[in-house]
């Protein structure tokens, strides 16, 4: 067996570098490479050359990419259980193995170059990996990569390259057919594919549910976020910004102990509350599902931002179970974020969330939800008056290919000229209709229209940076009341702290001026005030 120091200086033999996401393993991997290994006939590269591998191969690498991503469907296993399990595998051979995690970069042209770059630095220069010295086993469109940089491809289950045939089932079909079986641990297509290795793992760490509950969640993309549409950046920016306000209106309702922010973000509120010397006993837990932010949550901590060091942070999704144990969190505390459910989900995932939380407080705990509401008597039409002399309003239903050129020419509209492209764009991917027609009274131009769609515009006029993900959200689908309801059907009693209000900065800054509500009254027109905005629920389980 070959010592460290002799394949950082000999190459006058071959590393076989085997990269790949490598969420399970399977047998014909484990005999493929036995075979390379053996003294069996020599095997064909992908161009159907023959390549000499016994007795000439010293080490095998597992490039472990997307080591960085876990608990989403595309990559459901963190990257220290992958490593265990290819280990296990590894350790049959006769040859040392050497497992290096690949961070995701996202779709970059030069991956398998980056690779090889990742693999030399945490190495410390024992592998520098070449074609010269260097074979590399793929059976996907990744292999394109690093045959362009001259390597030597050995194309294990692929056998058409042109038509991407390949000779058996791949390690994700195995995956697939796990997250579909609720019995997989007996299932013959299972044990006939799946390398016992990897079968161990799965098995020990109770893997399969966590995979069937992410295939089976309609809401969360198959990178770990709701919605693809959306710029972090900004995103960020307005959650750190508003924080303050958050944490102001909900302190006070805040019961110490085990206490969860579902749907944390970057952490903000969190943050906070360390600082609140009522909870310096209490432990703090924050779920994010969207991996972008849950990576900044885990940053933070490891930056020392949080005052408590009792802060935990999960990447899981809420809607589809729980994320707490039954009866064991003192408050729970969500903003912003049951609208996103009924938007991206549905009404039963909705209803499903609202269950989960209950099931989760103890006796004597609250759920504090603070989020956007609809006015109570949302159906009513009503006439709303925009201002044309901000801005232009042609144009209002050009495309752009970008999300910066789009804010750029939505910034651009006037206030009506914005709702022309609202009208347009609002919810028409989940099939909505915003009906409206134009009218003339007391010598105003006004748009007729549902007081729900008028305060659905208003509220997301201005979210220019963010339009295209702002459009698939519904802020007015439930009152107060109608939440009221809802949440005592499942249990809850609702305190009667609960309120609506109207959000007065957003008057101030975003509606005098630009927007308007009036109702017909005897053929005039009577001013109506500016809607309720949001809302904060105080539900306690008794």
């Amino acid at each position: 067996m070959p010592q460290e120091e002799d394949i950082r200086t000999n190459y006058s033999r071959m590393i076989l570098l085997f990269p790949g996401r490598h969420q399970l393993l399977t047998n014909f991997q484990f005999q493929y490479i036995a075979d390379l290994l053996s003294k069996g006939e020599p095997t064909k590269d992908i161009d159907g050359n023959i390549v000499q591998t016994s007795g000439v191969i010293d080490a095998l690498v597992f490039a472990v990419t997307s080591a960085n991503h876990s608990n989403t469907r595309r990559n459901p296993l963190p990257f220290y259980l992958r490593a265990l399990a290819i280990q296990e595998f590894a350790d049959r051979f006769h040859i040392p193995a050497y497992i290096y995690g690949i961070d995701d970069v996202g779709n970059l042209g030069s991956f398998a170059s980056y690779t090889i770059k990742r693999i030399r630095h945490e190495s410390e220069g024992m592998f520098d990996l070449t074609p010269a010295n260097t074979l590399v086993l793929c059976s996907t469109p990744v292999l394109e990569m690093y045959k362009t940089l001259g390597f030597t491809i050995l194309p294990a289950e692929l056998t058409d390259r042109t038509t991407w045939k390949h000779s058996t089932r791949l390690p994700w079909d195995i995956v697939e057919t796990i997250a579909g079986d609720d019995r997989w641990e007996t299932n013959l297509e299972v044990h006939q594919y799946m390398h016992s290795s990897s079968f161990d793992v799965w098995k020990k760490y109770k893997l399969a549910s966590k995979v069937q509950l992410l295939f089976k969640d309609r809401m969360i993309s198959e990178d770990g976020d709701i919605t693809g549409t959306r710029d972090y950046n900004t995103y960020v920016r307005q959650m750190d910004t508003i924080a303050e306000l958050k944490y102001t209106e909900t302190a006070s309702y805040i019961r110490p102990g085990r206490i969860g922010d579902i749907g944390c973000a970057v952490g903000s509120w969190i943050k906070l509350a360390c600082r609140d010397e009522r909870l310096r006993e209490s432990d703090f837990y924050g779920i994010e599902v969207a991996r972008h932010l849950f990576d900044i949550c885990q940053q933070r901590k490891h930056n020392g931002e949080f005052k408590n060091p009792f802060v935990f942070f999960s990447q899981r999704n809420a809607v589809t179970g729980l994320v707490f144990d039954k009866e064991s969190m003192n408050t729970i505390h969500t903003s912003s974020l049951t609208h996103e459910i009924e938007s991206y989900g549905s009404r039963q995932d909705l209803l499903a969330f609202i269950k989960n939380r209950f099931e989760e407080l103890t006796h004597g705990g609250v759920w504090i939800n603070r989020d956007v509401v609809g006015p109570e008597n949302k159906y009513t039409r009503v006439l709303m008056h925009l201002a044309k002399n901000d801005g232009i309003h042609s144009d209002v239903d050009k495309t752009f290919s970008t999300r910066e050129e789009l804010a750029h020419h939505l910034n651009g509209l006037s206030t009506y000229g914005r709702f022309l492209r609202f009208a347009k764009d609002f919810r028409k991917h989940e099939g909505y209709t915003l009906e409206y027609r134009m009218r003339e009274l007391e010598g105003k131009e006004l748009v007729e229209l549902s007081l729900s769609d008028a305060c659905e515009f208003m509220s997301r006029k201005d979210y220019t940076d963010n339009w295209e993900s702002e459009m698939h959200e519904t802020f007015t689908f439930w009152s107060i009341e109608e939440w009221k309801g809802e949440l005592e059907k499942a249990g809850f009693i609702v305190r009667p702290e609960s309120q609506a209000y109207t959000n007065a900065w957003i008057v101030d800054n975003r509606l005098v001026g630009k927007a308007e509500l009036f109702e017909e009254e005897s053929g005039a027109l009577k001013r109506l005030p500016y809607p309720v905005t949001n809302m904060i629920v105080i539900a306690e389980k008794q």
